[in-house]
């Protein structure tokens, strides 16, 4: 052992000076030099790695104090990065050297001279004028040399991965944790080049058997980066592959999220939409670990607003993109309702799951009756697996908040006595606090306010003033209260579908908007029932054209 100390110092020495010579003249004779030694300074490399490994890096720097010199003359000549294996054996040389936790500014900046030099290795765009001679002496053109080495490096230790994935317990021909550890370390600076994508992608779906995450912190972080900021497009297994094994990289995609639908324009739910899906959230959801990560922070931002009608807004359009992008997945489910909703009875998930527009028109009231009867039971009763209470169930149901609308709809279009199991629904929806007492008054107010308005719906002398004497009957003064919220939307649906509704929608919408706040929530529901008769196609020509102009005048007003 002693020996081979002795050698491998001498050997270090020789090669020193040779590197040097090597660096400072380009000339034939060099060339010709260097070409005659690769073989041999890639077995030295490879003792010398085997050596450096064992080692942490102040021990490596204590006996080979010029180490760093070394590698970096090895790592700027072509000759030496294009034969064989020198090229590998040089980055896990690079990577014995890097400090895992730098105790001062000396081994922060040895880090981010490694960091480059390993991103010079890989990337490196410049071709001097010896790889020129090198690689048209064997047919190719500079500029085909290098990306093609890059690609062909990536494909072998993909491939290595995938093997190594595959073997599972069989630890003789798996790679070892250090080795996966130090190959994710090497990726941090080269991850947005698009040739290592396949690395990338291998390393996240390669899972090993330790009890810990074997893989840096800084790769997930440095992965996670690149895709927020689109610098590189991974398949969606490889990205549910980051979110599953690196929370805060899901809870930062999440708040990258946040901060763009909050720089962007209020209350637009297409543009909502597009960012939603833009983020591959709804899609990577489709594994309930993932789901209950994303509808737990949102169950945060809905507290931390006090139910925010943006917030509930926003539930509902990630909740309609994830269900779509459920459908495509699979047709059926592969996990069980109950790992996305565990606290809510599967049933009442499996109801409010339908889309709408995949229920015939006619059933749309018979389908709002049954899940009015699954909450109430769950709410009143607790006699139907709900373990959350009230606000657990309005949780879930909030998510589906289509229906929520169509029952205000369905109660304005209909000349019959509204249906009991309706009119909770809507005082459920908008008040879940209320106990069945203050819930029943609530539903006798609505009752009293829909008498009034399908009496007004066939008059000729319909005023703005009407709809206000019939919403102030029986209702509270403040105009924040859930049941005041609850009647300007029975009023804003009143003036977009009754026959006399678009005649003095204007002045109508004109004494309900008195705040800034109330006219934001105007917008919000105009929005997003265009979004809504949209996506199922029930827009009536007249009603459709008033709400958007009702809407663009709105905005220009806030």
């Amino acid at each position: 052992m002693a020996q081979d100390s002795v050698d491998l110092s001498c050997d270090y020495q020789f090669w020193m000076q040779k590197l040097s010579v090597w660096d400072q003249a380009s000339t034939l004779e060099t060339q010709q030099d260097t070409c005659l030694h690769l073989a041999q300074f890639q077995e030295f490399l490879r003792k010398m790695y085997e050596t450096l490994k064992e080692m942490n890096s102040n021990t490596i720097f204590e006996r080979f104090p010029t180490i760093d010199q070394l590698l970096a003359k090895a790592c700027w000549n072509p000759f030496i990065l294009a034969y064989d294996e020198s090229q590998k054996i040089l980055i896990r040389c690079l990577c014995c050297l890097i400090n895992k936790e730098p105790q001062n500014s000396r081994q922060s900046k040895l880090n981010s001279w490694i960091q480059g030099v390993l991103s010079h290795i890989l990337s490196a765009l410049r071709f001097d004028k010896e790889v020129a001679l090198f690689t048209q002496g064997l047919g190719y053109a500079p500029v085909d040399y290098y990306p093609g080495l890059l690609k062909n490096m990536v494909l072998s230790l993909a491939s290595e991965l995938r093997e190594n994935h595959l073997n599972g317990f069989n630890t003789q021909r798996r790679m070892t944790p250090e080795r996966l550890a130090s190959l994710s370390r090497v990726c941090v600076p080269l991850i947005t080049l698009p040739d290592v994508d396949p690395l990338v992608e291998a390393l996240l779906v390669c899972h090993g058997h330790e009890p810990q995450e074997i893989l840096q912190p800084e790769f997930f972080e440095a992965v996670n980066e690149a895709i927020l900021l689109k610098k590189i497009s991974l398949p969606m297994s490889a990205v549910v592959c980051l979110w599953l094994r690196h929370l805060p990289s899901l809870e930062k995609a999440m708040l990258h999220l946040f901060e763009k639908l909050i720089s962007s324009e209020r209350n637009c739910l297409r543009r909502i939409e597009c960012f939603i899906k833009d983020s591959s959230l709804p899609q990577a959801a489709c594994h309930p670990a993932i789901f209950r990560v994303v509808d737990e922070m949102f169950r945060c931002a809905l507290l931390e607003t006090d139910g925010a009608p943006e917030i509930i807004a926003t539930i509902q359009v990630f909740t309609q993109c994830f269900v779509e992008a459920l459908g495509k997945e699979n047709k059926q489910l592969r996990f069980a309702l109950k790992t996305y909703f565990p606290y809510t009875s599967p049933s009442l998930a499996m109801v409010l799951l339908q889309d709408p527009q995949d229920v015939p028109r006619e059933h749309w009231l018979q389908t709002l009756k049954h899940i009015s009867e699954l909450l109430r039971e769950a709410v009143e009763d607790q006699t139907h697996g709900s373990r959350g209470g009230p606000l657990e169930s309005w949780f879930l149901f909030i998510h589906f908040g289509g229906w929520a609308e169509m029952v205000a709809e369905q109660l304005l279009r209909s000349a019959a006595e509204p249906p009991a199991a309706l009119l909770w629904l809507l005082a459920f929806y908008f008040s879940p606090h209320d106990g069945r007492q203050q819930r029943a008054q609530t539903m006798v107010q609505v009752k009293a306010v829909l008498g009034h308005l399908l009496a007004m719906s066939g008059s000729s002398s319909l005023s703005a003033r009407d709809l206000q004497t019939a919403a102030g009957q029986g209702t509270e003064t403040d105009p924040r209260a859930p049941a005041q919220q609850l009647v300007r939307r029975l009023l804003l649906h009143f003036v977009l579908w009754a026959p006399g509704g678009h005649t003095i929608a204007r002045d109508a919408i004109a004494l309900m908007a008195h705040t800034a706040e109330i006219t934001h929530e105007i917008i919000g529901f105009l929005d997003q029932t265009l979004y809504r008769w949209d996506r199922l196609g029930i827009e009536s020509p007249r009603s459709g054209k008033l709400a958007r102009e009702l809407l663009k005048e709105l905005r220009t007003q806030v």
